[in-house]
């Protein structure tokens, strides 16, 4: 049965290392017949949540940016997939704000059941994205009908472009999005 996917690229660098997981695992659900979108934040306007609980009453935030048109994505997708670059052993600071921005969500009937992490990092231990993996568990864990199902990790890159010397990596994204 085909799925409503949605990608959440979170890396503010062109051709980020994060970002290229992201289109292998695209390009690898897309194969098998899923119906993918992926979103970019670069360039995006996401302004801090304000902690106002607005939207728990009304189900929009009351910030007017382009989460607007992100959360509503969010809400009626079947997989929601999202990619980071690891900064200080923690997701990026985009990606936080957007999990925080997330926040309509607690009250609607979101859709999504599987999320998946994909991260990238200048250090290679298997310890790196633990943190920033731990930080989306605890957002998975508000949304009771969801779980983290999957997970690749690509490190030991650096500078823009370099995922592609890492052609397992890749490998790895494309299967994950093509098990679906």
């Amino acid at each position: 049965m085909s799925k409503k996917v949605l990608i959440l690229s979170t890396s503010p660098r062109r051709n980020s290392n994060s970002e290229a997981l992201a289109e292998a695992f695209a390009r690898g659900a897309a194969e098998s017949g899923h119906d993918v979108e992926l979103i970019s934040l670069r360039g995006k306007e996401l302004r801090f949540c304000q902690g106002c609980f607005a939207c728990q009453k009304t189900g929009k935030c009351v910030l007017r940016d382009d989460m607007q048109e992100i959360v509503p994505r969010m809400e009626q997708a079947d997989v929601l997939v999202f990619a980071t670059p690891i900064y200080y052993y923690e997701m990026s600071g985009q990606m936080k704000t957007l999990l925080d921005r997330g926040n309509p969500l607690f009250v609607a009937d979101y859709r999504f059941r599987d999320v998946y992490f994909l991260a990238s990092a200048a250090e290679d231990e298997d310890f790196v994205p633990e943190r920033a993996k731990s930080g989306l568990e605890g957002w998975i864990e508000c949304f009771p009908k969801a779980r983290l199902a999957g997970m690749v990790f690509g490190g030991g890159v650096t500078e823009t472009g370099e995922m592609k010397d890492r052609p397992e990596k890749l490998q790895e994204a494309c299967d994950l999005g093509r098990s679906l």
